[in-house]
């Protein structure tokens, strides 16, 4: 372990003495080639003064190596010594850990022993105090329960009684609905409801008389969308033929088809009826539209209508007029809705036509100014490109006034760089004639 340890220096020491010889050899090598005979002497006693300096230094060399060798052995045995007092230390520590792990081990069964058996007398307290609670959240849910029941059986009461209540209102509509008059402004009043929905308001008229020679009125007269000082409009009358309509929803519930094939017969033949009426009294030509409508007030009645096969094709072919329910006529309405807003954007056209119009005009105006403003800036522009011009006669002017400076000033700079002598001949000339050019 000496010799690995102590090797590195002892062989770079020999390594550096080595280098020097070389360098002092190849030194008198080159004195004895430059100066001959008389340096031959020179060169032996650098020679001598070499071998003794690189002994002195193999000398000084064995001796760290002595060195470096008996301080590694005191080193090794320091370690020895370590390396057992640490052996002993670890020993000790091992005992005294065994010894404490035994205690702790003691120690720590009794105090698992005392935790299991206060665990155990915790969980008795806490099955006591649950059961307890238990018992005593049980008998207050029974008895919100049993308040509850109480509380939802009077309340169905009270709803059975409102039902009993509804059922007499059930049958004062259904008295009331006998009526025919009052089913007619039921109707009228829905109607108009949707009219107020859909379209915007002054667009219909209500009550409104189509011929002068007859006293007859028509319930609903929406005026159409089109461009005329007096627009057509389109009448709108409410039918509610219920007896015809009950009759036949008794005899499906009934099971009765006989009745059934009566009820809708006597429903064909009222709907019929009331469309030939509304041909003839509202459908006033160039006053209306070549059509009318006529609505049924809820969407069961307009379905059996419906399933009626080819009547409502045949109303609207033979007297042009046209059976909507609640479902349809808002879809009709909005179709109307749309043609106002058709025309109003027809209006805004032309007036946005007008607007271009004078744009236009405007627009032709301000080409004669701009043609204007491009004869000026032409104006301008051959008088900037003149000024640009002289400034380049400018420029050009001062660029030769450059280079002459700089020609003027190329010897004095060579003569500067030619030697002392004329460095100095320079500075005397400069201090004759004043400060240097620049």
């Amino acid at each position: 372990m000496a010799d690995l340890s102590a090797s590195p220096v002892i062989w770079i020491g020999l390594l550096c003495a080595i280098m020097s010889c070389l360098v002092s050899f190849i030194i008198l090598r080159r004195l004895s080639f430059m100066g001959g005979g008389q340096d031959a002497d020179l060169l032996g006693r650098l020679c001598v003064m070499m071998e003794r300096e690189t002994a002195a230094r193999m000398a000084e060399n064995e001796a760290q190596r002595a060195r470096m060798a008996e301080i590694e052995r005191a080193l090794s045995n320091r370690f020895d010594q370590r390396h057992q007092e640490l052996t002993e230390t670890f020993n000790r520590i091992a005992r005294m850990m065994g010894r404490d792990l035994s205690e702790m081990r003691v120690t720590q069964s009794e105090s698992l022993r005392e935790m299991a058996e206060e665990g155990r007398r915790n969980s008795d307290e806490l099955r006591a105090a649950v059961n307890e609670r238990l018992h005593e959240a049980v008998e207050k849910q029974m008895q919100t329960s049993f308040q509850r029941v109480l509380e939802q059986i009077g309340a169905m009461q009270k709803a059975m009684g409102e039902v009993s209540a509804m059922t007499a209102q059930v049958g004062d509509l259904k008295r009331l609905f006998s009526n025919v008059k009052t089913r007619g402004g039921w109707g009228e009043a829905q109607l108009r409801t949707i009219l107020d929905d859909v379209l915007p308001a002054g667009s219909y008229d209500t009550n409104r008389r189509l011929r002068d020679d007859s006293r007859e009125v028509v319930e609903f007269a929406v005026r159409m969308p089109v461009r005329a000082t007096v627009p057509p409009v389109l009448a709108i009358d409410s039918k509610f033929p219920t007896e015809a309509y009950e009759r036949l929803l008794q005899a499906v519930e009934d099971c009765n088809p006989d009745a059934e094939r009566a009820a809708r017969r006597a429903l064909e033949t009222t709907l019929r009826i009331e469309a030939r009426k509304i041909a003839t009294k509202y459908i006033v030509p160039p006053v209306t539209v070549e059509f009318a409508v006529l609505y049924l007030p809820t969407d069961g009645l307009y379905a059996e209508v419906a399933r009626i096969p080819g009547l409502l094709d045949e109303i609207g072919r033979t007297y042009r007029v046209i059976v909507m329910g609640p479902g349809l006529m808002p879809a009709m309405l909005r179709t109307i809705h749309l043609g106002y807003v058709t025309l109003a954007l027809e209006r805004r056209t032309d007036d946005i036509a007008r607007l271009l119009g004078a744009t236009r005009q405007e627009m032709l105006r301000m080409d004669g100014v701009l043609e204007k403003l491009a004869r000026n800036a032409s104006a301008m522009s051959s008088s900037i490109d003149e000024a640009r011009r002289r400034t380049g006669l400018v420029s050009r002017r001062l660029r030769e006034l450059d280079v002459d400076t700089q020609e003027a000033a190329t010897p004095d700079s060579s003569a500067a760089s030619s030697g002392p002598d004329a460095q100095a001949d320079m500075m005397g000339r400069w201090g004759d004639e004043g400060a240097p050019p620049r």
